[in-house]
């Protein structure tokens, strides 16, 4: 296997594109496809993650589907650890546990595969953008209702005016972030 070597100067935000009016007329969207198809920014965010999770001594990363799928699956290779999905219901084969949450209009559901995540494991959480938090929040709470602990909540992006931090932090779970982009 080739490992870049750390690029600690790297300046990730650049490499995040913004598509302004996306999906919705005054929405900025912040594209991750380029950071990811960036090898030297891919690997850095990965490095950066980990480094920041390795802190937290996780038995499991739980990635949140979809994008964080890409980071978690990357984090948990580099730490050595499993990968355990959280997915939108009915995405799942076999027997899945779950957990409702509201949205902005109306509710959704996560759900991970029954047993896949049990009492006891430290897992920290993986997303690539932070926004409102809900959906984080419903995966934290996901795997309180299963007895893991939660360390932390781990996420490439936030987008502060969003308020996302502000209700993890009010929650009690502790958040890790890469790059802040203002304006949402």
């Amino acid at each position: 296997m080739i490992a870049l070597p750390p690029r600690p100067d790297l300046d990730l935000a650049a490499l995040v594109r913004t598509i302004p009016d996306f999906p919705k007329p005054g929405i900025f969207f912040r594209d991750i496809t380029t950071l990811i198809g960036d090898a030297a920014g891919f690997s850095e965010s990965v490095r950066r993650l980990c480094e920041r999770a390795a802190a937290y001594r996780p038995d499991l990363i739980v990635a949140v589907e979809a994008r964080g799928f890409l980071f978690g699956a990357a984090m948990a290779t580099a730490m050595g650890l499993g990968l355990v999905p959280v997915r939108k219901a009915g995405k799942l084969p076999g027997v899945t546990i779950g957990v409702d949450y509201e949205l902005e209009y109306g509710t959704d559901r996560l759900e991970l595969h029954e047993g896949a995540v049990v009492a006891g494991h430290r897992v920290v959480l993986v997303d690539d953008l932070l926004a409102t938090g809900g959906t984080i929040l419903a995966a934290a709470q996901l795997m309180r209702n299963v007895g893991a602990e939660v360390a932390a909540a781990m996420f490439v992006i936030d987008l502060p005016d969003l308020g996302g931090s502000e209700r993890l932090a009010a929650a009690g779970l502790a958040c890790e972030t890469l790059i802040a982009f203002d304006g949402g």
